[in-house]
């Protein structure tokens, strides 16, 4: 299957993970723990993120990180480390649940005319580039996530 190339496909990508039924994650965590760290990307993108690195790694090691994704079309992360300070994941929920949290998480930002909050190793961002670096995260953990 295609990556996403927008919030919009991760919406019909998740779609699909539920019409299937049998989705499954090849990774560390399990489908429901990724999605839900999907979710809390976003979620914080929008409450703040509980542990921010500093505001020069932010301005220097972040923002080249995030502008050579943006460049590239593609991010490339560890696609097992919880994002710093976030609560911990379940490990044994039940994915279909974490998909719902990622779609409304989806929503609310897509929606959201406010303010957003730094990201924690980015920084400052519009709301076109997190729209961007959340779609980018979301393809990068789809390289773990096989529909059956």
């Amino acid at each position: 299957m295609p990556k996403v190339q927008s919030l919009d496909d991760a919406l019909r990508w998740l779609d699909k993970l539920e019409r299937s039924g049998k989705a499954r994650s090849t990774g560390a965590w399990p489908l429901g723990a990724t999605l839900a760290h999907m979710a809390q990307s976003i979620e914080m993108s929008l409450e703040g993120y509980p542990q921010p690195k500093s505001a020069a790694f932010q301005a220097t090691v972040g923002a080249a990180a995030f502008s050579f994704f943006k460049w590239r079309g593609q991010m490339s992360h560890s696609l097992n480390e919880p994002i710093p300070g976030a609560p911990a994941l379940n490990l044994g929920s039940d994915w279909r649940v974490d998909a719902l949290r990622l779609r409304t998480a989806i929503t609310r930002f897509s929606a959201h005319t406010g303010s957003l909050k730094p990201h924690f190793a980015y920084g400052a961002l519009d709301k076109a580039d997190f729209s961007l670096a959340h779609t980018l995260h979301i393809a990068n953990h789809q390289d773990e996530i096989l529909l059956a």
